[in-house]
């Protein structure tokens, strides 16, 4: 069984670890702070073998030199197209590379999805995805380096996975996101009882994450750009019009 847990870092970043009871390996997805993780080996006693990374960004990337001072052994693994951006790269992915940890018994398939960053991956294996920036839980990314045709594009991708798989994004933003997608459909009740749910989550000092794209298909608004009743809601003739569109009103909407 792997067990998937976040360290959390700065004010909302979690980074994510993989790690199997009893063996004494783990990995990493996108460790921007290596005090937070030295800390959590210290405590755990894990070993760190490999670490993935979805986008070149610094709250993402900026604990790698430590943490490859630390361990020069370790994998670091990350997008091939910003690998200029990224140095301390050992292992560069592309659409559809096949990753292996034997040590841990895993694998994982990379997905391309631009538009948050140029280059951006996902990382997925049965059921679990590593998606970064680009889908959140009751929302997306900020398109930095994409166009808006990319990000719909990438987040169709993701949807199409397997409901059951499991949400890991790198970001606590679920409530602020939930805000937004309450103003573009508020009587939306699954929305409604998710958003519930999560402010007693956070109430508790609980992570929201990780979600399932089960439910992100049903209360996420840049998941549900082709229902036509939100496109005529809001005067947009087509998907990525709506998707436009929302994807500018959230970078304004004041929460």
């Amino acid at each position: 069984m792997l067990d998937i847990s976040p360290i959390h870092a700065f004010q909302d970043n979690y980074i994510w670890v993989m790690s199997r009871p009893n063996q004494p390996h783990c990995l990493l997805v996108d460790p921007g702070d290596a005090t937070v993780v030295n800390q959590y080996l210290q405590q755990t006693g894990k070993q760190l073998l490999g670490i993935l990374i979805t986008h070149h960004h610094a709250d993402h990337t900026g604990g790698l030199a430590q943490l490859k001072q630390q361990w020069p052994e370790v994998r670091i693994i990350g997008p091939e197209a910003e690998q200029h951006k990224i140095p301390l790269l050992t292992e560069t992915v592309a659409d559809n590379s096949i990753i292996h940890f034997p040590e841990l018994n895993w694998h994982c398939q990379t997905l391309q999805v631009p538009g948050h960053t140029a280059g951006h991956v996902a990382y997925y294996s049965a059921d679990v995805l590593f998606c970064g920036d680009t889908l959140f839980s009751g929302g997306c990314g900020r398109l930095f380096e994409g166009t808006p045709a990319q990000m719909l594009q990438s987040l169709q991708r993701l949807a199409h996975l397997p409901s059951t798989t499991k949400v890991y994004c790198t970001h606590e933003y679920t409530l602020t996101n939930l805000r937004f997608a309450c103003e573009v459909e508020p009587d939306n009740l699954d929305l409604l009882d998710y958003q519930q749910q999560s402010q007693l989550k956070r109430q508790n000092n609980q992570e929201t994450l990780p979600s399932n794209l089960a439910l992100e298909k049903k209360i996420n608004p840049f998941l549900r750009c082709e229902n036509i009743a939100l496109q005529h809601k809001f005067k947009q003739s087509s998907a990525l019009e709506l998707f436009t569109y929302l994807r500018a009103a959230k970078d304004q909407f004041k929460s």
